[in-house]
């Protein structure tokens, strides 16, 4: 049979980062009572989002503006930044592929952590490059270790998410400068920003948006509740910003889409609801893991990682009782992060349900 794939392509494993819950609920012929697996905010997208999308839903027959002129335009406003700054894209995932596709060649290293987010390796993989994974120190990606891994392998790439996927944790604003001042010069720093709408004070790094060493990657996706929108951004020097124009799909965003991210960027009181919604949730997850001899880690995120105080395997045990009980959770992928079981925030309902379901499945596992 002829092979068309590229021998890259052809060697790829024919896996993804992750299994979807509409996957899982095909699998077990049964849809979840809760879904907090995904860090989707249950709070849901402000109403002037959905109204918006509505509005926009009878101009479907039109492609979206190739430039995404308005929420460009309101982004650099809310940012304070120009729009030259600004780069749009499907979701922080689709960034990093458009990025790992402008910077990368076959064996171009690469720099990460070890069990941070995976969907950056697999861009990394697709485009040939050579991963160098750094443990986390802790509970906290290592920026000393990822410096020094850079400066060794001379690093094209340096990707470090503040606060953190799949720990929750976060480093105040000052480590990451200090990060940033120290950048080896060959070095371009990818940091992923998703949860900073959702991060405590003194989280988020005063950084040049004309910086030439850093690109800074946001998303619709978590505090306005757009996850399904597939809405991100970049923020970064303006060599960088266009040079996405060069590989993207230039009607890869929906007009439903671009209508829906840019009412919610204007109703940040929503946001703010949000915000509180999730600093309540956040306490109440801490409290059932505390109620059942388990220990949440703090959280910058709108999610609470809960330490099963075992290893891997008795996590992996304690998440398919829970799963097999009706609530759609996850968990880190690498030893040692993987004692831990990853749990979205959601409504009063969700954590109802969660908190009903895990002493039935701790139980069963002993």
């Amino acid at each position: 049979m002829t092979r068309f794939l590229t021998p890259l392509a052809d060697a790829l494993p024919s896996t993804v980062p992750f299994t979807g819950p509409e996957t899982l609920e095909r699998r077990q012929g049964h849809p979840f009572r809760a879904r907090l697996g995904a860090n989707e905010s249950l709070f849901g997208p402000s109403p002037a989002a959905i109204r918006a999308m509505q509005d926009a839903a009878v101009e479907a027959w039109k492609y979206g503006d190739p430039e995404n002129h308005d929420l460009k335009t309101a982004l650099a406003a809310h940012h304070g930044i120009s729009t030259a700054n600004l780069a749009v894209g499907p979701g922080i995932d689709g960034l990093l592929g458009l990025v790992c596709r402008l910077t990368l060649a076959p064996e171009t290293p690469v720099v990460t952590s070890l069990g941070a987010y995976p969907t950056f390796n697999f861009h990394v993989a697709g485009y040939g490059g050579a991963l160098t994974r750094v443990p986390y120190r802790g509970d906290f990606e290592d920026p000393d270790a990822l410096l020094a891994a850079a400066r060794q392998t001379g690093a094209r790439l340096l990707y470090l998410a503040n606060p953190d996927n799949p720990m929750g944790s976060h480093h105040p604003a000052s480590v990451i400068e200090d990060l940033i001042a120290n950048l080896p010069s060959e070095t371009l720093l990818l940091l992923d920003e998703a949860y900073a709408d959702l991060a405590p004070a003194g989280t988020i790094p005063d950084i040049p948006a004309d910086h030439p060493q850093v690109i800074r990657l946001r998303t619709f996706s978590k505090g306005y509740g757009l996850a399904g929108a597939r809405v991100g951004y970049a923020i970064t020097n303006p060599e960088l910003a266009v040079a996405f124009d060069k590989v993207r799909d230039h009607f890869g965003m929906t007009r439903l889409s671009q209508a829906g991210a840019l009412a919610a960027l204007q109703d940040q009181a929503w946001l703010a609801k949000v915000q509180a919604e999730v600093v309540a949730a956040r306490g109440r997850v801490t409290r059932i893991a505390a109620a059942n001899g388990l220990a949440a880690l703090p959280s910058a995120t709108n999610f609470v990682t809960i330490d099963c105080g075992r290893d891997g395997d008795y996590a992996r045990h304690l998440l398919a009782e829970i799963s097999q009980r009706g609530v759609f959770i996850r968990m880190p992928g690498v030893a040692p992060l993987d004692r831990c079981i990853r749990v979205s925030l959601g409504d009063e309902a969700a954590m109802d349900v969660f908190e009903a379901v895990l002493p039935e499945a701790l139980k069963v596992v002993g």
